[in-house]
């Protein structure tokens, strides 16, 4: 009985080290956390100012193509300015996961 406990703790050991994998961010929790709800509103379609996009059901890849090129610099126009200054926020695996999380909104 010994002898089959022993044999068992160091596979034990490896379970219990093994690091746990990352989770992928939630789009709702980075919507709220890299402040996009400051300007486009808690549901993304309720913006505090009527000039500003309304981002709810928006296609995932136009949305993604715009953060990008806001981030880069590409696009410079309208209230970009304001977005440059948070993007710097977001790295590109987030980018990816707001735009399907804004596209799976009902508009």
């Amino acid at each position: 009985m010994r002898r089959s406990i022993c044999a068992w703790i160091p596979v034990l050991g490896l379970a219990l080290a093994a690091p746990s994998t990352a989770q992928t961010p939630d789009g709702a929790a980075l919507y709220r956390e890299r402040t996009c709800i400051a300007c486009h509103g808690p549901d993304a379609k309720t913006p505090i100012l009527p000039v500003y996009p309304k981002l709810a059901g928006q296609n995932a890849d136009y949305a993604l193509q715009q953060m990008q090129d806001i981030k880069s610099g590409a696009r410079s126009n309208g209230h970009t300015a304001a977005m440059k200054g948070i993007m710097y926020l977001v790295d590109d695996e987030e980018m990816k996961i707001l735009a399907e999380y804004l596209a799976s909104l009902t508009p």
